[in-house]
């Protein structure tokens, strides 16, 4: 490129806020009002409103979630059990429930309820990073095929028995993560062109390794058939019987995964208007795709390795999120974190009290959700809405 042209798209995608201390992701000068990039949604009590009402609802779900189950408890007994487990304010609480109850709480539900919400807030973060990496309000975070590399591993693993175990993990979840992270290595390495990484390719590549790999769960599950109800079930996606362990295993991954997208806000603002404009701005696009990728890809494989494929979630948060704080992904995904948690365990208290006393897989109730949405979502493509 000449030393002209460079200077002529240097002037045309100059950051506003260059030599005046403003955010350099805010506005691009040069181009008609209107047409900066992602529009910001009204500021201040709009999105504070939907922050608060988030929490708000995130909190009391919680608080339902952990009283409400097979044996139901009283609300004001859940509080003072969660308030007297709390180091610093133990002393101020008399312990006058009975054991058992306790038990439960802490035991069982609490750290259920807990990895609902860490879980519901990685699909939904990385969903609305990969709709926004790929300019698709349609993209989910199995796009690229890892929940389908994840469903073979757990199949291989159901019917090998593996013995490893690994920080109180099993080998079911093990072999989730590793077939979940190997698809996506498979993916992006399938997807390069030289140095790059084209968008159109990452989504093919995807689809295509997807598909093989469900054929490849099809033909385990036809194989080891005295596994089945456990492969199916796992693959409706299931929080029933995970515990501190599930947890405290899944943690660090969907930290990191969740950390690292939401720091790329920006870059992912810059991205909306096409890896050339973005490229103008000074963001490394390839560098950023392949950062967004991995994290994205980290954060699913963790999910699914904890608590199966658990569809929806991932699609239907950040785009109802999106029409409320608008397309903006450094407001847009810490709030769909809070959403997607609010999701996740409000659909686990409806699978675990919906049928009494089993219970449902919560795939299947967020299916019940997405499924519908979904469609809708489809229709107004097809108006030319999206």
């Amino acid at each position: 490129m000449t030393a002209r042209t460079g200077s002529a798209k240097a002037g045309r995608g100059t950051r506003a806020g260059t030599g005046d201390g403003r955010d350099p992701g805010a506005r691009v000068v040069g181009r008609r009002p209107g047409a900066e990039g992602p529009r910001a949604a009204p500021r201040g009590v709009g999105r504070g409103v939907v922050f608060a009402v988030l929490g708000l609802g995130l909190g009391l779900a919680g608080l339902l979630a952990v009283a409400l189950g097979s044996v139901s408890l009283p609300l004001d007994e859940v509080a003072r059990i969660l308030a007297h487990a709390v180091p610093g304010l133990g002393t101020a609480v008399t312990p006058d429930w009975p054991s058992s109850h306790e038990a439960i709480i802490l035991s069982l539900r609490l750290p259920r309820v807990l990895l609902a919400a860490t879980v519901g807030a990685a699909l939904a973060v990385a969903g609305g990073a990969f709709q926004g990496l790929f300019r698709n309000p349609m993209a989910d975070p199995y796009v690229i095929g890892v929940s389908s590399g994840a469903a073979l591993g757990a199949a291989l693993a159901f019917t090998a028995h593996p013995s490893v175990t690994l920080l109180g993990l099993g080998g079911v979840p093990l072999a989730a993560f590793a077939g979940a992270i190997g698809t996506a290595f498979v993916v992006y390495g399938l997807s390069r062109v030289g140095r790059s990484v084209p968008i159109g390719n990452l989504l093919l590549s995807g689809v295509a390794v997807g598909a093989l790999l469900s054929a490849l769960v099809s033909l385990v599950v036809v194989l080891g058939r005295k596994h089945l109800d456990e492969i199916v079930y796992w693959l409706m996606g299931s929080l029933a019987g995970r515990g501190w362990t599930h947890l405290a295993a899944a943690l660090p991954y969907l930290a990191l995964g969740g950390a690292t997208l939401l720091l790329l806000g920006r870059d992912l603002n810059a991205l909306l208007l096409g890896e050339e404009e973005a490229a103008h701005l000074g963001i490394p696009v390839e560098r950023t795709k392949k950062i967004i990728l991995a994290a994205g890809s980290l954060l699913t494989a963790a999910a699914v390795a904890t608590c199966g494929v658990v569809g929806f979630v991932g699609l239907i948060v950040p785009h109802i999120v999106r029409l409320l704080v608008g397309p903006d992904n450094r407001v847009l995904l810490p709030v769909s974190a809070l959403a997607g948690s609010l999701l996740l365990i409000v659909a686990d208290l409806v699978a675990r009290v919906a049928v009494r006393p089993g219970e449902l897989p919560v795939g299947v109730v967020t299916a019940i959700i997405g499924g519908p949405f979904f469609l809708y979502l489809l229709r107004r493509s097809r108006s030319g809405v999206l």
